[in-house]
């Protein structure tokens, strides 16, 4: 308003018993707002986001891939592979909630920025060693290997399994080929 005068953009302007104009209400368009898909703002968006690491412009899976090296290696430390293990299945479990939440805002099947399910497949990776940077640059690799690559059946339930679950279940199989051959890798070099 300049000079006390008129409304701003989208008010409309009333009078004051005085006369003197003053700004109402905005006015409210019939039409319902549609919620922004990735409002950091709701705690499930924030997860399945892995924080806002899933709306980086660039490789988010990987990105969150990445991140979840020092968090695992972090729980791993503190609470032993029981601690890991079971951060990576309520990792899961959480997973599915969020994701099919997000899936449906989004309208997406599988959308780029849900990437709760890499960080919990790479913890699923890491179960097969013990903290130690060349297994866990290894296992990393290995895990985003399978999972973007998706030997059967990951290609499979990325293709048929539908909602939260599909989101997270292609991960977890990818997770499984990984963990493996990671597995073999360690014994193999002897560590």
């Amino acid at each position: 308003m300049i000079g006390g005068g008129g409304a701003m953009a989208g008010e409309s302007a009333t009078a004051d018993r005085h006369g003197k104009a003053r700004s109402a209400r905005p006015r409210m368009n019939a039409q319902p707002t549609t919620p922004r898909p990735w409002d950091l703002t709701n705690p499930q968006v924030l997860l399945a986001t892995g924080f806002g690491i899933g709306l980086l412009p660039w490789a988010p899976g990987t990105w969150a891939s990445l991140t979840a090296l020092p968090a695992a290696w972090a729980i791993h430390k503190l609470a032993g592979p029981l601690g890991l293990a079971t951060a990576a299945v309520v990792a899961c479990v959480v997973g599915v909630w969020v994701a099919e939440f997000c899936v449906r805002r989004a309208g997406d099947e599988d959308p780029g920025a849900i990437v709760i399910d890499e960080i919990a497949g790479q913890w699923l990776v890491l179960l097969a060693v013990s903290p130690d940077p060349l297994l866990y640059g290894i296992g990393f690799a290995l895990f985003r290997a399978a999972d973007i690559w998706k030997p059967w059946p990951v290609s499979w339930a990325d293709n048929r399994i539908k909602g939260g679950i599909g989101v997270m279940l292609d991960d977890v199989l990818a997770a499984i080929y990984a963990g493996l051959v990671l597995y073999v890798i360690a014994h193999w070099i002897g560590a």
